[in-house]
């Protein structure tokens, strides 16, 4: 059983250039591993608590020295020495010794970054790839999750040029991961050319790598989608087809969605996204509505019933209560995974297995604030993800992920998931 020879971090910068946290974990016999963690800029009220220093002299107060320390001294000493018989064992221990629900103590981020490390390191110490460790941890075969790709930004991502946070291309026809990515390659060269043409624009990017034209409103957004679909010579809903991230929470105030300075309330929220799913090729639709509007939820999946799956992000934050009572009302049938909102991989793998006993699709999901660490390509194979989503295809930190799923599938001969289908709201059948 692996014994924690010692723990030890530092702190490292993210894609926006804001700190976060890199962790060791090496283990007795040598084996040793390193890990880093996101961090998000759209973020749930339920999500773990990031610990950060606060002091407004460095890094506007974002540092993480203080997790680091945590890491580097209660953590570690607390841990070294012990031997530990799964993965729940060592994130139990962790709980044990933040002690808070939000691990607001130690920080979910100091949490996270051991949990990751060690998980790694056990691997290593197996010869196991790092995806198969994953799979074996919730005993299910892994599977080369679908992509879902970064090609219009807007919202928190893209200092809030338009209200909706992503339009994403998902490459539905494609068969393999490399052939994902050449599809992706062609829409966004085409995109790129078409905002130039119609904005004027040089082809500047958000967090997350999409691009970030001065759309005039959210329908501009997806009426270019499906126009550099075609301008790459695929057919929209065929070859290709459109994931949106609405983000609701972010521009939801007095009972309102204030959708292009237009006060909506949730009816009509969900009579837009319905119009959306009517006239474009939408197969998924993430956080339609607001995290706190769990009364209207069920009324969105119904409306959108059979053509696109009701994807909860900041409404669930990889929270098994959450999900539970999601499961429960009929309010999503599909979930957005993000490791650092629950805080250990322990939980984030009950979150997982929750929603696949309800039928759910899951997308393994990165943070707008990345590292150019691949462990979530792992995580999303060994967790036989439905879909992945990670970004645009410009950043490297995107492109790390990328390349390992690359590398995956050109070893593994692992298949690629099939498009997700959303249940029916009355039977909770695909």
């Amino acid at each position: 059983m692996p014994i924690i020879e010692t723990l030890a971090a530092r702190e490292i910068l993210d894609s926006r250039g804001r700190p976060t946290i890199g962790a060791t974990c090496t283990l007795a016999g040598g084996a040793s591993a390193w890990a880093s963690v996101p961090s998000g800029a759209s973020t749930g009220k339920a999500e773990a608590l990031e610990m950060r220093d606060r002091d407004t002299s460095r890094y506007d107060g974002l540092g993480c020295r203080r997790a680091v320390d945590n890491v580097n001294k209660e953590i570690n000493h607390s841990l070294a020495g012990r031997d530990f018989v799964s993965q729940a064992d060592l994130d139990g221990a962790l709980l044990k010794l933040d002690g808070t629900e939000s691990k607001s103590r130690l920080g979910a981020n100091a949490i996270l970054a051991v949990s990751i490390a060690f998980a790694r390191a056990v691997a290593r110490q197996k010869g196991l790839p790092l995806y198969q460790h994953f799979s074996d941890l919730i005993e299910r075969p892994p599977r080369l999750p679908r992509l879902t790709v970064n090609l219009f930004s807007g919202g928190k991502h893209a200092g809030g040029q338009v209200q909706i946070q992503d339009v994403l291309v998902v490459p539905v026809a494609a068969r393999t991961i490399d052939e994902s990515l050449a599809t992706t390659y062609a829409v966004y060269q085409a995109a790129i050319k078409l905002s130039r043409q119609r904005y004027h624009s040089r082809p500047l990017v958000a967090d997350e790598g999409g691009l970030a034209p001065p759309f005039e409103d959210a329908e501009a957004m997806l009426k270019l989608c499906v126009d550099a679909i075609r301008a790459a010579r695929f057919e929209p809903g065929r070859d290709v087809a459109i994931a949106i991230d609405v983000a609701s929470s972010h521009f939801y105030t007095d009972g309102h969605y204030h959708l292009a300075d237009v006060p909506l309330t949730s009816r009509r929220m969900i009579d837009q996204l319905v119009q959306w799913a009517d006239r474009y090729p939408i197969v998924s639709v993430e956080d339609g509505l607001a995290e706190d509007d769990w009364e209207n939820w069920p009324l969105l999946r119904e409306a959108i019933a059979g053509r696109a799956i009701v994807m909860g992000d900041d409404l669930l934050c990889t929270k098994p209560s959450r999900i539970r009572r999601a499961i429960d009302s009929g309010a999503a049938d599909a979930l957005l995974l993000k490791v650092n909102q629950i805080g250990t991989l322990t939980e984030a793998a009950e979150s997982c297995m929750l929603a696949r006993s309800a039928g759910w699709a899951v997308t393994v999901s990165a943070r707008s604030g990345e590292t150019e660490d691949d462990w979530l390509a792992d995580l999303a194979v060994g967790w036989a993800g439905d879909y992945i989503k990670v970004g645009s295809i410009t950043r490297s930190e995107r492109l790390a992920k990328y390349n390992r799923l690359l590398g995956i599938e050109s070893e593994s001969g692992l298949d690629l998931a099939p498009v997700a289908r959303p249940t029916n709201p009355r039977t909770g059948k695909r």
